[in-house]
């Protein structure tokens, strides 16, 4: 078969989502990040090691067939992309977080709140079905960084453990929906190579 091109983030998500396409039957070569590559090439597959934000741009523009990415990426983004497998890894929370004593305040008759992240459309909506005008400051790292220095009483963020909040004194303040990863589908190359690409969401299916 023609090679299948897959955008993936690099780091751990890398690792896992290759862990589940050998688990799968999909993929029989070991594959290993190196520093540097960008493109790793295998008898079927070309995989492309992009920034996570990068993976839905790739896939949606047809430079890769199909991809990994997160909730938080994807309803950032919303990219014409079909999402037909959940791959549960990846797992996290994306919340609303500050300071302790920002929470009392949060829960009382909030019609108007500031909020400093790196998902802007996720928090505006968020917000915005709770009926609170949102004044947006986005940040493109170091989130945990506003609330101490008062750009913003709150944060939208991802977390996984918890522990970098913590350690900076944040605590979660409200719960807007779980993350975790999703394979993702260029629409042409569902319809132009609609029999590969079933055969991989079904083997993926049956393990994850």
């Amino acid at each position: 078969m023609d090679k299948i091109t897959v955008a993936l983030p690099k780091g751990r998500l890398f690792d896992q989502t290759i862990e589940i396409f050998q688990n799968a039957g999909i993929l029989k070569e070991e594959v290993k990040a190196k520093s540097r590559k960008l493109i790793l090439e295998t008898e079927n597959f070309r995989f492309l090691l992009v920034r996570a934000k990068d993976v839905p741009t790739y896939v949606e523009y047809g430079c890769a067939d199909i991809g990994v990415a997160g909730d938080d990426v994807l309803l950032e983004q919303q990219p014409e992309v079909y999402i037909p497998v959940d791959l549960k890894i990846g797992a996290c929370r994306i919340v609303v977080a500050g300071l302790p004593e920002s929470k009392e305040n949060y829960n009382y008759n909030l019609t108007e709140i500031k909020v400093a992240t790196k998902y802007p459309k996720i928090a505006e909506d968020f917000f915005k079905e709770k009926g609170i005008t949102t004044h947006i400051i986005e940040l493109y790292g170091s989130i945990e960084l506003a609330p101490l220095l008062n750009l913003a009483p709150y944060i939208v963020d991802i977390v996984e453990t918890g522990n970098t909040l913590r350690e900076n004194g944040l605590v979660v303040i409200d719960d807007i929906r779980p993350s975790s990863a999703k394979l993702i589908v260029n629409r042409a190359s569902y319809k132009t190579n609609n029999k590969n690409i079933l055969n991989i969401i079904e083997k993926l299916e049956k393990v994850v």
